[in-house]
């Protein structure tokens, strides 16, 4: 795992979720970074519904994207970039809470490939509930023209 100073990787990965507009589209926050773990927490909003009132899974796939995108960068270089070749999401219980956490944590750290696991929880009265978790697959991608950070 990478031994990039913490401030710098944690820098880092602000800037680059402040420059997500899906993030900001759907309210997320970064709440926390650490070696090899990120969160985002989002609140409910009706308008991240689908039909039925519950989380949307397009939105709880992105989120997870995301934290486990992010959960990644704390582990690559600082002039490495990463994009998802792959998840998968299992929808697990309905998105019904106040406000929803989803973590992603490295599974298995690498030069080109990483692979890193997503939780997502619903958080109201009572203990937080799992509602779906994801496994990704980032490329690690350096010199490529548009894609940095």
């Amino acid at each position: 795992m990478s031994d990039i100073g913490s401030e710098d990787v944690h820098e880092r990965i602000r800037q680059s979720f402040a420059r997500q507009g899906a993030m900001e589209t759907l309210g997320a926050e970064l709440t926390r970074i650490s070696q090899g773990v990120v969160e985002i927490e989002l609140p409910f909003d009706v308008k991240l519904t689908q039909q039925h009132g519950i989380l949307h899974a397009g939105v709880i796939s992105a989120a997870l994207d995301s934290a486990c995108s992010y959960a990644a960068y704390t582990v690559v270089a600082p002039d490495a970039s990463l994009l998802t070749i792959e998840f998968k999401v299992n929808l697990l219980s309905p998105g019904r809470g106040d406000r929803f956490l989803f973590r992603g944590e490295i599974t298995k750290p690498g030069s080109t490939i990483i692979v890193a696991d997503g939780r997502g929880y619903a958080v109201g009265d009572g203990p937080a509930k799992l509602i779906a978790s994801m496994t990704s697959t980032l490329m690690v991608v350096r010199g490529r023209e548009g894609i940095t950070g």
